[in-house]
């Protein structure tokens, strides 16, 4: 039985058509920017897998340091008042990199049990200060934060939502903040003002008493690829801050150099939030690693001589801090740091989203938006939302068979290429795009 075959008997994967019969492309090796299928055709992979192998594949600094951690210490348990060198060592280095006072660091498995971690700490929080009423949770349409029960509940992304429960007592969202979907004839000063005083009328409507936390991605990742108002999270976050409501910045995707920063929040935003989750990047995707990163004034209200009497946090995980997924995460951050990934992302990326808004001369382009190394290209042929989604797929098809892997969504085709990618890696993405929309225009007469 070929690999496919035991594929389709055995295998249950994320987000896949359960109805469908399609057999799974099979990759089997990478090698810097490319990685190649059992058939042996080699793709340039314009999305790092998913958003996170950001230095490419086949990294032997990377193998070495997880390999040499698995002979040191394979594992220990991090419950309790148990804690091994490489989880110490990795706090203490993020710490040096964080934005404002977020110093603490609890170690997930993933980017869905950072956020669901960071919830559970904010309600937490808020029931040791005697204030059980504030548990509800604003976020946005078209956002994505996990698939956990809780996480999952908190997406709002319409195709995201099928045959599972929800949550739906203390969750409640609010529209994007997409300025391409804006108002006719609205500026962007004034659309910004809109986004925001809906997030304020929201608070308003449930209560400032009950709402817990406003949880935002700097750019809205698997959602569009959405860059907000100049000025929009600056403005969220004076709401929060009026209403005693905590925000979290959602940078699982956006942290470590995806925007050519370390963190998005501030670099590039000018915020500081109460609480940043990350994870994908943080090891460049060689080992799973999430972790919510909580402000000094959270934690030291709750802790210490502040703390609850019998104050246990009873949340974590089997591997949190497992040694082997911090030495990765160790190690990519001397090679950001000794690479200059960073300054690359930056010049490279403002190349790429150059280069990228050329192919809006096209009639079935609708936007192309993007930040650096994070970008999307939406395709619109009319009011009919399914004709939208069978070009992007078409493109995609196109993409795919010419060589490159786009991350198709609805009617988008969204970029995410490895941070190591150079000009001319850029311009073949580019220059694939479009001959896969020409190709998809000349199908379609």
């Amino acid at each position: 039985m070929d690999l496919t075959k035991k594929d389709k008997r055995h295998v249950i994967h994320p987000w896949s058509d359960l109805g469908s019969d399609a057999e799974p492309m099979v990759i089997e090796s990478g090698k810097g920017v490319h990685v190649f299928d059992s058939d042996g055709n080699r793709y340039l992979d314009s999305i790092s897998g998913m958003w996170c192998v950001n230095l490419g594949y086949g990294n032997e600094e990377m193998a070495k340091a997880i390999s040499d951690q698995c002979v040191q210490l394979a594992y220990y348990t991090p419950f309790g008042a148990m804690a091994s060198p490489p989880s110490i060592q990795l706090a203490h280095e993020l710490s040096q990199l964080t934005p404002g006072d977020l110093n603490f660091f609890q170690f997930t498995n993933s980017g869905s049990t950072a956020v669901e971690s960071a919830i559970r700490f904010v309600h937490y929080y808020f029931n040791c200060l005697g204030q059980p009423e504030k548990k509800h949770i604003i976020y946005r349409e078209n956002a994505y934060h996990g698939s956990t029960y809780l996480t999952a509940s908190l997406n709002g992304k319409k195709c995201d939502r099928s045959y599972f429960n929800y949550i739906t007592d203390i969750v409640h969202s609010t529209s994007d903040p997409n300025p391409y979907k804006k108002p006719e004839g609205m500026s962007i000063e004034d659309f910004c003002d809109l986004r925001v005083r809906e997030l304020k009328d929201k608070i308003l409507e449930i209560g400032p008493d009950k709402v817990a936390c406003f949880i935002a991605e700097p750019v809205m990742g698997s959602g569009g690829v959405i860059v907000p108002p100049p000025g929009y999270h600056k403005k969220t976050l004076d709401v929060c801050r009026e209403y005693d409501v905590l925000y979290i910045s959602d940078e699982v995707v956006t942290a470590f150099g995806r925007l050519g920063h370390y963190f998005a929040s501030e670099d590039v935003f000018g915020i500081v939030p109460d609480i940043i989750t990350v994870a994908k990047g943080i090891t460049s995707g060689y080992q799973p690693l999430g972790a919510a990163i909580i402000s000094d004034k959270l934690v030291n209200r709750i802790s210490g001589e502040s703390a609850s009497e019998n104050s246990y946090y009873t949340n974590g995980f089997t591997y949190s801090g497992h040694p082997v997924t911090c030495a990765a995460a160790l190690k990519y951050l001397e090679i950001m740091k000794r690479e200059k990934i960073n300054d690359h992302v930056l010049e490279v990326g403002s190349h790429f989203m150059k280069r990228l808004k050329t192919l809006k001369e096209f009639p079935i382009v609708g936007d192309v938006r993007g930040v650096c190394l994070m970008a999307c290209v939406e395709c619109v042929v009319s009011d009919n939302e399914e004709e939208n989604i069978a070009v992007a797929q078409r493109v995609d098809e196109h993409c795919q068979a010419k060589g490159l892997i786009v991350r198709p969504y609805e009617n988008l085709c969204i970029l995410s290429p490895p941070l190591i990618i150079d000009k001319a890696g850029a311009d073949q993405i580019v220059d694939i795009l479009r001959d896969s929309i020409i190709s998809t225009m000349n199908e379609m007469g």
